[in-house]
């Protein structure tokens, strides 16, 4: 992880912003600090390749941002990653503020939101590319980062922000910045505090995720052989770390 270099990124991307203000973006501004930060030369931006364009292709190969429906990667990483590694990252804002404007782009107001992403919010996202994560080829990583989130009063309701636009996000620095590089690294979604025999219930308890994540984890761990069944108590299916004895 390399701040320094982040924030610089951050900058090239607040320069290259669209230009008519609020409501006229081109790309994203998350998306383009990410693309900056992993390749910093632009030249290397925007690049085809097997009949799609990658968001930027390097010495270490392609470079895709995704924040959500990673699903819809599915068809240019299958040829991305017959020519060459690719790396997949996936924003979460781990510390977010929001901003309001009216709809003539003056802002209204701005505070910090409630929560905190956890890396395992990415488990949902990840698990639609489960068949790839043993390819040695695939790499992914979690970019946890600081962002204010600018919408629009443009929604529902007396304060008219239900179901209100969501202009962009602008980032303010890298918290945590988590490799998965081969099978062994998506141990670390596990919670470190798990018992020694696990089921999907204690995973979640333990995680403090939705119970549907730690299904999903489970199940990611199970293909790559990190976890194996132990025993099934009623329905419920319980697992040993692939290295524990019986």
């Amino acid at each position: 992880m390399d701040p320094a270099a982040f924030a610089r990124a951050c900058d090239w991307a607040a320069a290259h912003r669209g230009t008519g203000g609020i409501g006229t973006l081109g790309e994203k501004s998350l998306h383009a600090a990410l693309k900056y930060y992993f390749e910093p030369c632009p030249e290397n931006h925007e690049q085809p390749l097997g009949g799609f364009v990658a968001d930027a292709v390097g010495e270490n190969g392609v470079i895709e941002i995704q924040s959500r429906s990673l699903f819809k990667l599915i068809p240019k990483l299958d040829a991305f990653l017959e020519a060459c590694p690719v790396t997949v990252v996936h924003p979460l804002v781990g510390k977010k503020w929001v901003a309001w404007y009216e709809p003539d782009g003056t802002q209204v107001s701005r505070r910090r939101a409630p929560g905190r992403s956890r890396l395992t919010d990415a488990v949902p996202e990840l698990y639609a590319l489960k068949y790839m994560l043993d390819n040695p080829r695939f790499h992914f990583c979690i970019c946890v980062v600081e962002a204010v989130e600018q919408r629009l009063l443009d929604g529902y309701g007396k304060d008219r922000k239900h179901r209100s636009t969501r202009l962009d996000r602008i980032p303010l620095g890298l918290l945590e910045e988590v490799h998965f590089d081969c099978p062994a690294d998506y141990l670390q979604l596990l919670p470190p505090d798990a018992p020694e025999m696990f089921g999907s219930r204690e995973i979640a308890q333990a995680g403090h995720m939705p119970l549907d994540t730690a299904r999903m984890l489970l199940n990611l761990l199970c293909y790559l052989e990190l976890i194996r069944p132990a025993e099934k108590r009623g329905n419920a299916k319980y697992y040993r770390r692939a290295g524990d004895a019986l």
